[in-house]
């Protein structure tokens, strides 16, 4: 029992001498310390400051993504901001004062030395707090479907039709609604229209909309509604993208999907879209030129015809576009203004053609557009072509206009000003500034420039909201500007470029299947200057394509199992840019060695083993793998001392590229490795 007594004594007496000497002690080592905890600060400090700058780095890159930042970061990153503040204050008010009066002063020295010690531990408390899963997340998507509004203000017609099919879309007994009326009419308008009014009424818990258009793609489809709900596709297929997509959808109980501009039947089911007994609160809005569309292929049980403009409506889209100095002319303009039939897409290109125009210039207009010859285009009224066409003939200088049927060839959806780009500098179009160490950015510059005046005079739109998908990667030349990053041709307008790039002497064409293909070379295809040729499904090309005046070719194949054959490219000397997209190459067509010629190659979302063969392009200024899958560039890419863009932006296979390939390209302006090659000095 004593020896127990004697225990506890001992503890409690050592606890007590704990609880009087700590306290004297531990000031006293904050005073003969005070300097080594200043220095062990300073330490501290710079680390933690190394630290913030690079999750800085991260936060600038998702801001510049438009992402929204977590804000367990946002707050370490102010707190880190803060104590950072305080504790270089502390360090530079002790390197300010003389140290040999610092050692008089045994307060100072003490209060100094404690906070040094207070920073320093909160600091290791931050260091270890600096573990985030993820920096940020991708912001809401919020579409702005009154984007496409700003030239329309005046078609007040449209009120009665919009009421109508949002009581039609209140209807629970109402699933599917089709719109229809001819090209040029207004459909897409009042489609954004229903979608903005649907989700200021609240009627659907999600609004998605996408652009179908006569070559309908379907992973563009895709994208485009997964964009609107916020889901990302990765690698999949295009049945599994359905999947997940129609798994999304199912998450809302109500949802309305829009579909603009269909032109057959069209299978819900196979882009992901649950309709039906699948989902009951799914319904489905469509639009197309074709009644028969909607009615018999899709099966609408409401349909609604968009008529043209009445004439007084027409005249007040027509003044409020050309702007007040038509008043002027208000006997000539009315019947300039009659001559678009009613038609918006005619009346406000024709419009603003004409704006700040003089008297005879109006006068001629007029004659034009009275003496214009038919052109029969499947749903696209004479009167629109005629219009269309003069606008066209009213665009300064030949580059313009050749930008703008170059649109016309790629306009089945969003156009990609960083492909144009790569186009034009193939096709010469930027002959004049594209000859020095600044050219890119000039020609950037002289792209922009272009494409400004066609969207001045409606020949083209902006993009909508392309850059919520995050498709396609930062452009090579046009980087993070989301603003200039796509462009999109009105479907008429298309229409109406592919018309006049058909006729001499441009001799373009845009061919829907390859179907056919080698029959068409028989006749007068082969004196076509440039071809699109979009293949929906993955038919058998012919052995060679003979077109030996050909300076422009792209293929979409849309399907990675299309092959080439080898000797395909044997009579098209003459190309300058090639485009190939989703096919399927072991190795690259050897006839590609036949391309002396050839400025610009990109080649898209493709598989290939050996790629060899570009070594004997040795006039190619612009190469693009984008998105492809190969394993090593070749050592022949040595010989491309031509060569001043080099794109392999998202080539994640990419493992091996041999010594001296890179520097050996001495006239090479810019690299795009983003989310690519990573192994630089690994033999």
């Amino acid at each position: 029992m004593a020896a127990i007594l004697m225990s506890v004594a001992a503890n409690v007496a050592g606890k007590v001498a704990g609880y009087l000497v700590d306290p004297i002690v531990r000031p006293l080592g904050y005073l003969f310390n005070y300097r080594s905890n200043l220095d062990e600060l300073a330490k501290q400090v710079e680390r933690l400051g190394n630290a913030r700058e690079r999750l800085q780095h991260d936060v600038d890159e998702a801001n510049r993504q438009g992402d929204d930042i977590e804000n367990d970061v946002r707050d370490w990153l102010t707190r880190t901001e803060e104590i950072i503040r305080r504790a270089r204050v502390l360090i530079e008010d002790e390197n300010a004062e003389n140290t040999s009066c610092l050692c008089l002063n045994l307060k100072l020295a003490y209060q100094r030395g404690r906070q040094a010690k207070e920073l320093s531990g909160d600091i290791g408390k931050l260091q270890e707090e600096n573990k985030f899963d993820r920096v940020a997340f991708p912001r809401p998507p919020q579409r702005i479907w009154s984007a496409r509004l700003r030239d329309c203000k005046a078609l007040e017609s449209r009120t009665s039709i919009l009421n109508e099919i949002m009581e039609a879309l209140r209807n629970g007994g109402i699933r599917m609604i089709g719109v229809w009326g001819m090209g040029g009419v207004g459909k897409t308008t009042l489609a954004n229209q229903v979608a903005e009014k649907a989700e200021e009424d609240k009627l659907f818990e999600k609004v998605v909309m996408a652009k179908i258009s006569q070559i309908p793609n379907v992973t563009n489809i895709q994208e485009d509604i997964a964009g609107i709900l916020g889901l990302k596709f990765g690698q999949e297929g295009e049945l599994a993208r359905a999947h997940r997509l129609r798994q999304s959808l199912n998450n809302h109980k109500t949802v309305l999907v829009i579909l603009d501009d269909i032109w057959e039947e069209l299978r819900l089911e196979k882009i992901g879209i649950p309709y039906g007994d699948a989902h009951r609160g799914c319904k489905v809005l469509l639009t197309s030129r074709s009644r028969g569309v909607l009615s018999g292929q899709m099966g609408t049980e409401k349909i609604f015809h968009v008529r043209h403009l009445h004439e007084e409506e027409a005249w007040s889209l027509f003044k409020e576009t050309a702007g007040d100095p038509v008043d002027e002319l208000k006997s000539i303009a009315i019947q300039v203004a009659r001559e678009c039939a009613g038609l918006p897409i005619a009346i406000v290109t024709v419009a603003k053609a004409l704006k700040f125009q003089s008297n005879y210039m109006w006068s001629n207009a007029l004659l034009a557009l009275q003496r214009s010859a038919a052109m029969k285009i499947d749903g696209v009224p004479d009167k629109a072509y005629a219009c269309l066409k003069f606008s066209y003939d009213y665009l300064e200088g030949d580059e313009v206009k050749l930008l703008f049927l170059l649109c016309g060839m790629l306009g089945y959806g969003d156009i990609s000003m960083d492909q144009l780009l790569k186009y034009g500098i193939g096709l010469d179009l930027f002959e004049d500034v594209f000859t020095d160490v600044t050219s890119l950015e000039q020609t950037r510059n002289k792209l922009l420039a272009l494409v400004k005046i066609l969207k001045d005079s409606s020949l083209l739109l902006d993009a909508e909201d392309r850059n919520l998908l995050g498709v396609g990667g930062p452009g090579v030349f046009l980087g993070d500007n989301y603003e200039n990053r796509f462009v999109r041709m009105h479907d008429v307008v298309g229409d109406v470029a592919r018309a006049i790039a058909a006729k001499d002497p441009h001799r373009f064409v845009v061919i829907k299947e390859a179907r056919g293909l080698e029959a068409w070379q028989k006749k007068e295809f082969r004196n076509f200057r440039r071809i699109s040729l979009q293949c929906r499904d993955p038919r058998e090309l012919p052995e060679r394509l003979v077109c030996s005046k050909l300076e422009f070719f792209l293929l979409n194949g849309d399907d990675d199992s299309l092959r080439i054959p080898d000797t395909f490219f044997e009579k098209t000397e003459l190309l300058k840019v090639l485009d190939l997209s989703a096919t399927h190459f072991t190795p690259l067509p050897s006839s590609l060695g036949f391309l002396s010629n050839l400025r610009t190659l990109r080649v898209y979302k493709c598989k290939f083993q050996d790629i060899a063969v570009i070594g004997e392009l040795k006039k190619l200024q612009v190469l693009s793998f984008a998105y492809c899958e190969f394993e090593r560039l070749p050592k022949e890419m040595m010989q491309l001392t031509d060569l001043r863009v080099l794109d392999l932006w998202h080539c994640f296979y990419l493992k091996v590229i041999p010594r001296n390939v890179i520097s050996s390209l001495s006239r090479l302006q810019h690299l795009c490795l983003g989310r690519s090659f990573t192994t630089w000095g690994v033999e």
